[in-house]
This record gives structure tokens, sequence and C-alpha cells, in this order.
């Protein structure tokens, strides 16, 4: 069985794509020992409320990229403030050979634990049983050690946060991901439980010794699928499209063509092609619509992909838009597609109730400080005192940031669920910062 999140170094390094958004949940573990980490994390930082807050506001907005989990350590990194996101890392101890050696007959000697572990269970009786044989599989408050390239000196920082409240999330998938953080991978003790459990298997027992054993019904799976052929890779992984070949020629091309133009779009139609066939190779993946997009948007969409200046000027000429208006638009393609043309220029009427109750998370995720004053126009917030604004999307769940350049509100990021999150990003670490030195701890 291969769990989600295998990396490519043998199963002593696992990689995780970006969880999904956390928005709406009341904590981010379901599973006892899932909210035993959390525990661990919160008992140690308890006069960090504040920056805790915060981490959690990054983690269900998804600022938290790839994780890789390796022995002893969990990675990845964090978008913040600043357009570089930070790298973020968190260490535990790992578990000692000889405590090892315990921990497996533990697992060993019980059936019941093995079939759970295949299942992505952790039963509360293996971590007994562990503890009672002296290994302490989940870590206490001292054990996580965080790290972060942030200035923040918190301890830890809210990125650092973040990452470990994405780290439950992964833990309530997949107990093996607290087993690789303690030391070893998913093959390595399966393998190693396999041999000891044939062992206790094959054992004499009293006093029914030498009476007639069951067979388990794994091993009958197995025996049932071993006559099967091995069904055949998969097709090799496709990162990007391929180079497009050069149009140029010595006489040049013909009166009315374009080369640089025509290489430009034929580029444009490879990279198409590619994300369709790479999306088309992810496992389980239901395949996704093309936008149908209007003349004007789909020129804002190639001019997103930054072609030659002479390009995107007759792409502007062709639409009628300044070259500035549309490096403006393009600007909101590249955050967040098609539906960000639509907060471009004009506010819509969204739901005054709706919006209230926005006001009134902002007002509670500040924590007891003073939330940013803002001015409202239908759909759109503007922080007074910063030249920033937040866009409702149409959609009514995606929060737009703005900020204002040289007197005309520009895209400042991607769009996000979680209000407070981008309200963070925008105000900081801006006067908002120097106005409540407190806040840096957030």
């Amino acid at each position: 069985m291969t769990a989600p999140g295998s990396g490519n170094d043998g199963d002593r390094r696992r990689v995780f794509p970006p969880l999904p958004s956390a928005r709406g949940r009341r904590s981010f573990a379901d599973t006892w020992w899932g909210n035993a980490w959390v525990g661990a994390l919160e008992g140690q930082t308890r006069s960090a409320t504040g920056r805790l807050a915060r981490g959690r506001t990054y983690a269900r907005a998804g600022n938290v990229r790839e994780i890789t989990i390796s022995p002893g350590r969990a990675t990845a990194q964090v978008r913040g403030s600043l357009p570089t996101p930070y790298r973020t890392s968190m260490e535990i101890p790992q578990i000692t050979a000889a405590q090892w050696d315990v921990l497996l007959e533990v697992v060993a000697a019980r059936a019941g634990h093995l079939a759970a572990l295949l299942d992505r269970d952790m039963p509360t009786a293996l971590a007994d049983d562990a503890a009672e044989a002296g290994v302490r599989l989940l870590p206490s408050s001292r054990e996580l050690v965080p790290s972060c390239s942030c200035p923040d000196d918190g301890y830890p920082c809210k990125h650092a946060a973040a990452l470990y409240y994405q780290v439950a999330r992964l833990l309530d998938q997949d107990p093996f991901v607290l087993l690789l953080l303690r030391g070893r991978g998913e093959s390595e003790l399966m393998t190693e439980l396999h041999r000891r459990n044939a062992a206790w298997a094959a054992a004499p027992t009293t006093p029914a010794a030498g009476a007639r054993r069951g067979v388990a019904a794994r091993q009958v799976f197995a025996a049932a699928l071993a006559g099967l052929p091995p069904l055949p890779a998969p097709p090799p992984a496709l990162h990007q499209a391929g180079a497009v070949a050069h149009l140029t020629t010595t006489a040049g091309p013909v009166p009315g063509v374009d080369a640089e133009a025509l290489e430009f779009l034929a580029a444009d139609t490879a990279a198409r092609a590619a994300d369709m066939l790479r999306q088309a190779l992810l496992p389980d993946c239901e395949p996704v619509a093309l936008p149908v997009l209007s003349v004007a948007d789909d020129a804002v969409r190639l001019a997103a992909a930054s072609p030659p200046p002479e390009v995107s000027q007759r792409l502007a000429w062709g639409i009628h838009r300044t070259p500035t208006a549309l490096a403006r638009a393009a600007r909101a393609w590249q955050y967040g597609g098609a539906d960000a043309l639509v907060v471009l220029d004009e506010p819509w009427e969204a739901d005054p109730q709706f919006l209230c109750a926005v006001r009134e998370e902002i007002k509670r995720a500040w924590d007891g400080e003073r939330a940013p004053s803002l001015r409202a126009d239908k759909s759109w917030f503007t922080v007074i005192g910063h030249d920033v604004q937040l866009r409702l999307g149409r959609e009514g769940h995606l929060w737009y940031p703005y900020r204002k350049k040289h007197g005309t509100w520009w895209p400042a990021g991607i769009p996000q669920r979680d209000v407070t999150a981008v309200l963070s990003e925008l105000v900081a670490p801006d006067a908002a910062l120097a106005e409540h030195p407190r806040s840096k701890g957030f």
C-alpha cells in the first residue's frame, strides 16, 4: 500500500502537496493522536496565543506550501507578508535503535496493532503498550523545536505554528508520518513487522502448544494476488512543455506573418497541452473543463504569460486597452485567473449581513488588539490609513487583495477564503506594525 505523500528517496523522505483550505474547521485534528500533537504545540506556548492564532489563520488559508517529512524533521515554505515565502522547519528527537526494537516487538506481539496501522489507524492501546515498555511515540511540548527564516523572535513564530498545525492534519491522515518523524519509514517498518509477526505466529504457545492455528486473512489475499502480473508503470511525469522551434530563416518570414507573435502563440498552445496532459496523469483526477473566454479575456490570459513587448502592445490595441490597463488586468489573471477579472473594475452588491459578519470575524482575529478600520463600498473594503483594499469575489467566498499604486488600485496577491489572512498580509509590515508594536508576535 502506498500512502499519499510518498517522496523519491525511498520512504525516508515524503513530500506532501499543499493541503486544501481548512476554513470552517473547529480543530486541526480529528484523531486522538492528531489532537495530542496539537496539545503538545499549544502546551508549550500558552503565553503566545496571538502567534498561535495567526498560525492557525495561515494554515487554514493555505499559506503553507508543500511539506517534506524526513526522520526527525518537517520542513515547508510558508507565505507571510512578503512576496518571498519563509523557510520554516520543526524538529523532534528520533527514537533510538534500542527503543525501536522494543516498539516493534510490542506491535508485532498483537495482531490488532499491525492491522490498525495497515488501516492508517493508531489505537490508544498501541501507544499505551509502547509507553509501558518505555517508548513515548508522541512528542512532549519540550521536544518540538521550531526554526524559521523570518525576523520574528517568537517561539514559535506564526509561520512555524502554521507548519505545526498542518502536520497535525497529515498525522490525522496517516500515523506513519509520526513514525517517520520518529526515525523509520513505512516500508522499512512493515518489512520488519511482518518478519516479527511471522516469528510470533510460528512460536509455540501454552497451554495449547501445537494447537492448529488459523491463517491470517492478509496472507490469503497476498497468495491469491501472487500469480497476477504487475501493473505497467505509469507514463513519465510531464513538468513543462518542450521548447518551441524558432521560425526565423535566412529569407525571413513572408509578408503579413509576425514570427515572434507566432512563436509565442505556439509556445502558449504547447504549455496548455502540457497542463492538460499532466492533469490527465494525476491519479483519480476528474477532468476539469477549460473556461470559455471572450476575446478580451483571452488576450488578458496571453498577456499574463509575459509575451515580448511588441506582442503585448498588439494585444492591448486589439482589445482597445492601454498597455497599463492590460498589464493591470494581466496581474489580476496571474493571481486569480478569469474569476479575478470580475472584481478588477467595479464592486457588486454583496449581502450586508454577510459583510457585517466579516467585520466581526476581523475584530475577533485581532485577539484584543485594535483591528484595522474599514470603509465599505458594496463588495469592497478599503482599509483606512492604508492604501489597501479587500475585494469580495462574485463567488462570494474569496477575498482579493489590492494596493494603490500611482493612484490606481492594483491586484496585490492571490485570493484566499480567510479574510483575516488577506488583511494581515496587506497591513503588515507597514504602518500598522509601527502603530501597534504588539502585533510583531502574530
